[in-house]
């Protein structure tokens, strides 16, 4: 009766939560944005633009998404409604039809998918090679095919998404026969690459033609003197549920196409990148506002760990609530027993943005999706504290209980339960802990929590507001620690106590 009212609460809690956020959603404009700081910036402007036109409609901001596929999979389940794409991006990596060149047939094969798109912004954020200026000057190196030269010794830091798209590294080696040595590329975020060029750890990275921090760290952006890299054209791109809904949104947001050209980009990136301006006065001031007042610290903060305390507590109570049962039966069914522990053994070495990106076409993206992959890392030590205290449970004790007349169900919750708590509790602990450092990532998935700021402040590179988002989540896992030390006096029989 406990569990079954355990597994009833934890089951209402989840729908409640889901259909709050649902309702949420219905009622505001969902704007987002993927993770680099034109991408914050472009999703900022859309935002004011949207709650600036009339009538007007409350926005929610899921701004730093992810990269492209996650954006691309967030729109098309409706958990976002619009963000600033590139035409290249979509002909490539979206539509997977590079043939496409023009803006009607982009629109229409964009539209197959229910998709609405935009004229152009008014400037081209296409890919490039960038080098140090003095590494360019001592090597004479002035376009991509210079590059060549050096193949054998040049040293490489390239994204994620340009090694892995077909309009990225793949393609430009090809074209290029710049088959660098594997040992030599590295894979790191976007923003990252710029400290290590800069800190002379290697020599070449990939770059967006608007990226401010050109600038910053004086480099020479190599001529794709072969013309390999397509147009990347800025866009909105939308659900075309949303254009119906509200036509007057969208006009709004089509008043900006062709009013921001590439200086006029590359500004507002310097200024969110260099001068560590904020998002909200960046757009406002392009669009001659004043900036709204954005969330004080103390707010912000309030908010992130409302919505990473929900993660961590419903995914908790679901692991609790499977991975307990799971132990029990892990000890009475031997050779089921020993599959139980491997697979949840197999669950926790899936790398974590892996189990999301399996998790998103299945859930969606959200809280969904954050919410099973923190209940299946938890699963772990839950399971293996609770069959490790269940063995360790002298068998006389039971001999005893069954001596006595107790039926199975008695010696289940009389003896054994309290009898394993010290080790079932201490698992629970552990997966808490663990699940507030892992719930950092749901922020990739526009699930909110402390990640938000950490993931925020890892694109704009801007410590102060990484440092909102992590000593916070480090406070509450010292606080969880606590929390069970205190249940520990309560929860477990005074005989199997540690005294100290």
């Amino acid at each position: 009766m406990k569990v079954s009212t355990a597994r009833i609460l934890c089951l209402a809690t989840l729908l409640c939560a889901i259909g709050c956020q649902n309702a949420h959603s219905a009622q505001t404009i969902v704007v987002g944005s993927k993770i680099f700081t034109e991408g914050y910036v472009l999703g900022e402007l859309a935002a004011q633009t949207i709650e600036a036109s009339s009538p007007p409609v409350p926005v929610t901001r899921k701004l730093g998404m992810g990269s492209t596929g996650i954006l691309f999979q967030s729109l098309t389940t409706g958990a976002i409604d619009v963000y600033a794409d590139y035409t290249g991006t979509l002909t490539e990596a979206i539509i997977k039809n590079p043939q496409l060149k023009s803006q009607e047939q982009i629109q229409a094969a964009l539209l197959k998918l229910g998709l609405v798109m935009s004229n152009p912004l008014g400037f081209n954020n296409t890919y490039a090679l960038a080098v140090r200026e003095k590494f360019a000057q001592d090597n004479d190196l002035r376009t991509v095919s210079d590059l060549a030269r050096l193949k054998s010794t040049l040293r490489a830091a390239f994204s994620y998404e340009f090694m892995d798209r077909a309009d990225g590294y793949p393609g430009l080696a090809a074209k290029y026969h710049l088959e660098l040595n594997q040992k030599n590329v590295n894979r790191m975020e976007h923003s990252l690459t710029y400290q290590a060029i800069d800190q002379n750890a290697v020599d070449v990275i990939d770059v967006y033609s608007t990226d401010a921090k050109i600038r910053k760290f004086n480099l020479r952006v190599l001529r794709d003197d072969l013309n390999y890299f397509p147009v990347y054209q800025a866009v909105w791109v939308a659900r075309k549920a949303f254009v119906d809904r509200y036509p007057a949104q969208w006009e709004a947001l089509r008043r900006l196409e062709g009013t921001i050209d590439e200086n006029t980009m590359l500004d507002m990136n310097a200024k969110a990148d260099i001068e560590k301006k904020s998002l909200a006065q960046i757009a406002a001031d392009f669009r001659g506002a004043q900036a709204r007042v954005s969330d004080s610290l103390g707010g912000g903060i309030a908010r992130r760990t409302l919505e990473h305390l929900s993660l961590v507590a419903i995914s908790l109570v679901f692991s609790i609530v499977i991975g307990v049962p799971l132990g029990i039966a892990a000890v009475r069914f031997r050779a089921a027993g020993q599959a139980i522990l491997l697979l949840s053994a197999m669950i926790q070495t899936v790398p974590s943005l892996a189990l999301l990106c399996f998790l998103i076409p299945l859930f969606g993206v959200g809280t969904k999706p954050a919410l099973v992959a923190l209940c299946l890392y938890s699963l772990l030590p839950v399971v293996l504290n609770t069959f490790t205290g269940i063995r360790s449970i002298n068998p006389r004790h039971l001999e005893n209980a069954r001596a006595f007349g107790l039926t199975r169900r008695q010696i289940l919750f009389r003896i054994v339960l309290p009898l394993a708590s010290p080790m079932l509790l201490a698992g629970v602990k552990t997966a808490t802990i663990v699940s507030i450092g892992t719930a950092t990532l749901a922020a990739l998935v526009g699930a909110g929590g402390y990640g938000a700021p950490i993931v925020s402040g890892l694109s704009l590179n801007d410590v102060p507001t990484i440092l909102t988002g992590a000593i916070p989540a480090a406070l509450m896992a010292w606080f969880a620690h606590g929390v069970f030390e205190f249940l520990g006096k309560f929860l477990i029989p005074a005989g199997l106590q540690v005294r100290t």
